[in-house]
């Protein structure tokens, strides 16, 4: 009990650190609440490292320990302001390695024919993930032969959900996080090519640390994001909200678009359930939530009342809600005639339960999920 309540304590902390003010550049910043000054006056060595642990698995270490390394520093805490610079220093010579990695990565692929969007990855900037996720229209076969060709690279072992997605997974020499590429298809069983048809066509070039990079339009990155969230982990992570929040409160979302992608794909419930929940969460914090139009709103089928803090991550109950996006999704694919997607969306509830039984048995449910 006493882990769940320093998690709860921890999640509240960086919450506070990463959502006090507008991500809008016109806002201005908002200083800190008593509160926080209180959380981070007691926080000791142990306190720090549990802090960093739930940073890193929320993918928020940059953004949220540069206030803390501050607030550190003001409170007299010069060994614990030190020890977050460190670790701070620890997550950018990791992202900077990881960077040149997947400059080289995209070039090379572009050069043999195999052009790549960066989705997922970059959306935590200056954050990163912990695994590079990429896109690309072309066949997986000539991804795979690049990769080994120009990298040394090898796949890592391909779950059966992975080979339902078309997704494979590269160990690269020299680099410690995986590199995941998406061919032609997203989705836990690889059934959204509504959303694929065109998201390549849709992207734009982004300037990150010095690396030029292709990354999804806003609205591709709120479907994928929904995707993986909600459909696929059923847990939303602290960078979810940060992200898409930033994209929200800076008006760069064509309401109109996502709607219309969204409801094509059988996801626009998902969608705007998952809004409203970053929405809501971040009131909680700030005051104030993010700017929705009335269709998100008025589509979104719960909020933050059926969302739960557990294991580290703010996380969607299963039955009924995620249960009932399901269904919504395959009942769109079936009234598109959409009948060899629609079976591959049919699969996901036997593989859930293989991926749990494999879980309980052997700790684990890579093989299958």
């Amino acid at each position: 009990m006493e882990h769940v309540r320093d998690s709860t304590k921890n999640l509240r902390l960086l919450s506070e650190l990463l959502l006090a003010s507008p991500f809008s550049s016109e806002a201005s910043s908002r200083a800190p609440s008593i509160e926080t000054e209180e959380m981070v006056s007691s926080l000791g060595t142990r306190d720090l490292e549990d802090l960093e642990a739930l940073a890193s698995t929320n993918h928020v270490i940059m953004r949220a320990f540069a206030p803390l390394q501050e607030l550190l520093a003001a409170d007299g805490n010069n060994q614990g302001a030190e020890w977050t610079a460190t670790a701070i220093q620890r997550e950018t010579a990791r992202i900077n390695h990881a960077l040149s990695f997947l400059q080289q990565i995209c070039g090379a692929l572009e050069e043999c024919g195999c052009p790549v969007t960066v989705i997922k990855s970059l959306d935590h900037w200056p954050d990163l993930g912990s695994d590079l996720d990429l896109y690309t229209d072309a066949d997986a076969a000539n991804v795979v032969q690049a990769m080994n060709a120009r990298f040394n690279a090898t796949l890592a072992d391909r779950s059966w959900g992975d080979r339902l997605a078309n997704k494979w997974n590269f160990v690269v020499p020299g680099l410690p996080e995986l590199v995941e590429v998406h061919a032609g298809r997203l989705g836990q069983t690889g059934e959204q090519t509504v959303v694929t048809r065109s998201l390549s066509a849709r992207t734009r070039m982004a300037q990150v640390a010095g690396h030029v990079f292709r990354v999804p339009a806003p609205e591709d990155r709120i479907v994928i994001s929904t995707l993986q969230r909600m459909y696929r982990h059923f847990y939303i992570r602290l960078c979810d909200i940060v992200d898409n929040a930033r994209l929200l409160d800076q008006h760069l979302v064509d309401f109109e678009y996502l709607h219309s992608v969204g409801s094509a794909a059988g996801l626009w419930e998902g969608i705007a359930t998952y809004l409203r929940i970053i929405s809501e969460y971040v009131q909680s914090y700030r005051g104030t939530g993010v700017p929705l139009d009335s269709i998100v709103t008025g589509s979104a089928k719960f909020g933050t009342d059926q969302v739960r803090f557990r294991r580290d991550f703010l996380r969607v109950s299963i039955l009924p809600h995620s249960l009932n996006l399901y269904a919504s999704e395959l009942m769109t694919l079936l009234l598109n005639g959409d009948l060899r997607n629609s079976f591959r969306l049919s699969l996901l509830p036997g593989l859930a339960t293989a991926a749990a039984l494999e879980q309980k048995m052997t700790g684990s449910g890579k093989g299958i999920w």
